[in-house]
């Protein structure tokens, strides 16, 4: 597992450079992970280990909004001032996720009845 860490971590590092260099307006942790997206794609399957790191991972996500957590406490004035703004937002990008996973389920199932 400890080789799968180190991939993973080494596809951020990758991305993080890429935007550095490039200044793409992407976060280097999200243009590594769809790295990873192409490399599994293109492999056809994931690396044996792959499923125990992605759950190990998912069971520490909690950990990952403490930093969230403290930068709102830390600006809560500056949210303050333009919360009309934050919450049309939310909504807005909860409403296009919603809709970008139910024409995805749709593709997939369309496809699944069509192949399966």
């Amino acid at each position: 597992m400890a080789g799968l860490i180190a991939i993973v971590l080494a596809l951020q590092l990758a991305g993080e450079v890429v935007v550095r260099l490039t200044g793409l307006p992407v976060p280097g942790p999200v243009l590594g992970m769809l790295t990873l997206f192409i490399v599994l794609v293109i492999r056809g399957r994931a690396p044996a280990g792959l499923e125990g790191l992605a759950n190990a991972l998912l069971g520490h996500l909690g950990l990952l909004f403490v930093p969230a957590g403290v930068g709102v406490v830390a600006y809560l004035g500056l949210i303050a001032d333009r919360w009309l703004a934050l919450i049309t937002t939310l909504i807005a990008s909860t409403l296009v996720a919603i809709l970008v996973t139910a024409l995805t389920l749709r593709l997939l199932l369309k496809r699944r009845g069509e192949h399966g």
